[in-house]
């Protein structure tokens, strides 16, 4: 099977909505496959560094929640023959890396100026756990490469520990992502046990279990296995989990370093401390070897329990004898439970919370409404990657359904910085979805965001032949800035009551009149967006710390309806057409 024949590329190729994104389509997939990003569209919208003077960076994705960032470059080679990417692009990424982490910010290009400000914020205040440096291209991994993104990885640190010595122990990954690392990921994405190969494991004995569709055995295994089965396969192990080993850290909040330092220092309480692993696999059966006991697998996929294992996998040494762990192994051919035995496993975890909405009667609610508009398809969170890099003709993410929501209603900050945490708070989460949120309102919102995007875009575009005026040059200064989407949004939807000539007592009861689509509901905006873009300098104050002061936020969103209702009559005709149409 040849490159362009593999089940990763025929995926990418049916991705027409990445096509747009040109030469740095396959970057964002890769970004989401790794990642599972669910609107990857509308995260390439802030993330992406426009061509130009990019300094060699031509993505800088932060996510604050997680604790990551990933700086990438990128290589489309025309032809498929060639048995190396140019190693000379993986080197580009030391001069990113010098721009963005060792520069004045007064000193940076508009064009990678906000993506340096909140990677050196994020540093310093601590919350970038791990750096992920990525040069991504379509042709094989090499030796050379290697050679020099070890290189980059070297900059990165000295760069760190120069420019910020009280934050130097970030965790620092460079990798070449090339056909190899992209078919492992999507493997690992559709399929749930990527290892396959058979292990004959020691063991205490143990029990069996079993019901219609599954069986399990529960038994104690040694912790010195587990490491030695870590330094073979690492993250492979993981194929079947929604989330990875996150790294340990030296803080005594951190469960990681407890697992470490038990597996260590107290290696015969391990068993008792730990909560243990789940393991799926293809079968199991158990082997009598005189007085030793052993159970045979075939496959092998941690479902829960990454944590232990990836800190157990990274001792400096073997842990001793008599440390052991709890696993349940667990075989099982009917997909849907296999789906639901990792589902509920990994609900525990808070980063997951947001999948498991769902069943939420609101989200319940939503869904049914969504069925009677034909134009649009809502996918409430399910969790797991393979759903996110799946093309969705026509679908509207509850994940951004719930961002536009968060800006309209007074929070853009929450929309920019807690996409996920709003899943997780029972009181954010209801303050957005509600008895009162409907599928009309939600169509109101996220077409308010999407034509704000869609201006931003079309600046961009101008920018390729210089055709920008000197407003419009304005204008984009202000989109150039991370998160200005959501907060121009925001704005627009605190000027409605002005725009409308009415008093809106709940802004949930807003939405379009009659049956339309999602893209003529996008197509309602402009004119508004258009004016509103050019009262878009006072709020760059609200961005100005990357949305951490609230009541910077709010100021400028004062400026910003000043200057609105000051406009009012000249605007009118304008306002009164688009009021007609809002009910």
């Amino acid at each position: 099977m040849t490159t362009s024949d593999s089940p990763f590329w025929a995926a990418f190729r049916s991705r027409d909505d990445l096509a747009k994104f040109g030469p740095d389509a396959l970057l964002l997939f890769a970004l989401q496959m790794r990642f599972g990003v669910e609107d990857i569209s509308m995260e390439a919208t802030d993330s992406l560094v426009e061509g130009g003077d990019d300094k060699k960076a031509d993505l800088v994705y932060i996510d604050s929640e997680s604790g990551y960032a990933v700086i990438a470059q990128t290589y489309m080679s025309q032809t498929l023959d060639k048995k190396e990417a140019p190693a000379n692009k993986a080197s580009d990424l030391n001069t990113a890396i010098s721009w963005l982490l060792n520069r004045r910010i007064d000193d940076l290009p508009a064009t990678i100026k906000s993506h340096a400000e909140e990677l050196q914020r994020s540093i310093k205040d601590k919350s970038l756990k791990r750096l992920y440096i990525w040069y991504v291209h379509n042709l094989p991994e090499s030796q050379n490469v290697r050679n020099e993104l070890e290189n980059v990885e070297f900059t990165s640190r000295s760069v760190i520990k120069s420019s910020f010595p009280e934050c130097d122990n970030i965790e620092i990954q460079a990798l070449e992502v090339g056909v190899l690392t992209l078919e492992e990921w999507y493997k690992a994405i559709s399929t749930p046990i990527l290892v396959s190969e058979e292990f004959n494991i020691p063991t205490i004995g143990g029990f069996g279990i079993a019901e219609e569709d599954w069986k399990a055995y529960v038994t104690s295994i040694p912790a010195k296995w587990l490491y030695e089965l870590f330094k073979s396969y690492k993250t492979k192990l993981f194929s079947a989990n929604v989330r990875d080993y996150l790294g340990s850290r030296d803080v005594d909040s951190n469960i990681n370093n407890a697992i470490k330092q038990t597996a260590h220092g107290d290696p015969k309480h391990f068993w008792v401390y730990n909560n243990g692993i789940t393991v799926l696999t293809h079968e199991f059966k158990e082997i009598e070897k005189g007085k030793e006991k052993e159970l045979h697998i075939k496959g092998i996929s941690i479902i829960n329990g990454a944590q232990t294992t990836g800190v157990v996998g990274n001792l400096d040494s073997p842990p001793e004898n008599s440390a052991n762990i709890l696993v349940r192994f667990i075989t099982c051919k009917n997909n849907d439970t296999v789906y639901n035995i990792v589902r509920y496993n990994n609900s525990q975890n808070k980063i997951t919370a947001a999948d498991f909405r769902s069943n939420d009667p609101i989200q319940q609610r939503l869904l049914s409404e969504f069925q009677s508009i034909h134009s649009i398809k809502y996918l409430p969170r399910r969790g797991g990657h393979e759903d996110a890099i799946k093309r969705r003709p026509n679908a509207l993410l509850s994940v951004t359904a719930g961002q536009a929501l968060a800006a309209f209603h007074k929070d853009p900050d929450i929309a920019y910085h807690q996409k996920t945490h709003m899943w997780e708070d029972d009181k954010l989460y209801c303050k957005y979805f509600n008895e009162h949120t409907t599928a009309k309102h939600i169509m109101f919102v996220y077409s308010l965001l999407q034509s704000v995007e869609k201006k931003k875009l079309g600046l961009l575009e101008k920018t390729k032949n210089n055709s920008l005026t000197e407003i419009e040059n304005s204008q984009l200064s202000y989109f150039r800035k991370r998160g200005s989407t959501f907060l121009l949004a925001s704005a627009i939807a605190r000027c409605l009551e002005t725009l409308l000539n009415k008093q809106i007592p709940n802004m949930f009861t807003l939405s379009f009149i009659g049956n339309y689509s999602l893209e003529e509901a996008i197509n309602r905006w402009p004119d508004i967006v258009d004016i509103a873009s050019s009262f878009t300098e006072p709020l760059e104050e609200g961005l100005s710390d990357g949305f951490k002061t609230r009541e910077k936020v709010d100021a400028a969103i004062k400026t910003f309806q000043s200057l609105i209702a000051a406009t009012k009559v000249a605007n009118a005709t304008i306002y009164s057409k688009f009021a007609e149409r809002v009910n």
